[in-house]
Parts: C-alpha cells; structure tokens; sequence
C-alpha cells in the first residue's frame, strides 16, 4: 500500500514538474524565496499594529515567532524520521525531472515551506476573519508557495501536502491556545 502511494506521488510529481517552461523558471525560482515575500510579511505586520494596537501586537509577534519556531522544529522532527529523499536528490527519478541550480540538501518529508506558511496563514485567518473582509485571500500565499517547491522539483506533491495539513492543524491548535491565553485581547 505505501509502495503504491510513494509511487503515484513520485508519478504525479513528475508530471507536476514537467508542466513548466523555461519562460517561467525565473518567476518560480523568484516565488519559492520566502525573502520575496516580505513585502507581504510587512503588510501583515502593519495591519496586526493598526488592529491590535503597539503592545497587544508585539505580544502577538511573540506568540506567531514561537508558532514558526515550533513549526520548524517539528518539520525537521518528521524530516530526520522518515528520511526521504528530495525529489532533485533521488537517483531514482532525477533523470525524469526537470532540475535547477537551487537544489536543497537534507530530507524532504514534508515540506517546511508549506507547513510554516500554512500554520501562519491558518492562524492569521482565524484572528482576522471578523475584522478583515477579504483575510481569506491569504490562502493563496502557502499555496503559491507550495506548488513552488513541486514546480522546482524539491518536495513531492505529498511533501507538501502534509505540510499544508500540519500547518491547518497547527494553525487552530495556536488559535484554541491564543483563545485560552488571551495574547490578543482585542480580536
């Protein structure tokens, strides 16, 4: 059954991967670097100190910096215990994919990239849904993220998938917590 799976997500990856174009090559390389998004990052930032005030908002800061922390550490938890193989890495499939110059080193299960972007946006969703209209959109930002990695050729579909799923669980885990400790008061 894992054999099965592995193989349709080995399958899927490359032709996931051998959809893309040298014409948008730049453009991916661009997106998977989360330094590109800070822009984004800032604005969230400047909407949190707008809504929250200056102290609430730096607490909230504290609180997001340790959900990223923790989001880290477990990824490279389950990353060092399944131990598997990037897709630009794998001998098995390497001559099947398009590759790039960015090729990460260490294990690919599950995606990082995915997870913290998901647990962020997760929990900023749930804080600001009855304060932000259109907070929603938000979701597009793991999403462009994660298929990235796919495009790129460093995680499996799977890869990210679980990263988006650990990220949505952890995300409302976080927010059941901030509920419970009342970090933000004024959400």
């Amino acid at each position: 059954m894992l054999d099965k799976l592995i193989h349709i997500d080995q399958e899927l990856l490359i032709y996931l991967n051998n959809l893309g174009s040298t014409k948008w090559d730049a453009m991916w390389l661009y997106i998977t670097n989360q330094f590109h998004w800070i822009p984004l990052f800032l604005l969230i930032l400047l909407i949190l100190f707008w809504k929250l005030g200056w102290k609430n908002a730096s607490l909230l800061l504290l609180f997001i910096a340790a959900m990223i922390t923790f989001s880290d550490q477990f990824t490279n938890l389950i990353k060092y215990s399944f131990e598997r193989l990037r897709p630009c890495n794998d001998p098995e499939i390497i001559d099947k994919i398009r590759t790039f110059d960015y090729r990460p080193r260490g294990f690919g299960f599950f995606s990082g990239h995915a997870a913290t972007s998901s647990i962020i946006t997760t929990f900023l969703i749930l804080l600001l849904k009855d304060k932000l209209k259109y907070i929603w959109l938000l979701i597009f930002f793991p999403l462009t993220f994660g298929y990235s990695r796919i495009y790129l050729g460093v995680h499996f579909p799977l890869d990210v998938f679980s990263g988006f799923l650990a990220g949505f669980m952890f995300g409302n885990l976080f927010y059941y917590l901030n509920n419970k400790i009342k970090i933000s008061n004024r959400f």
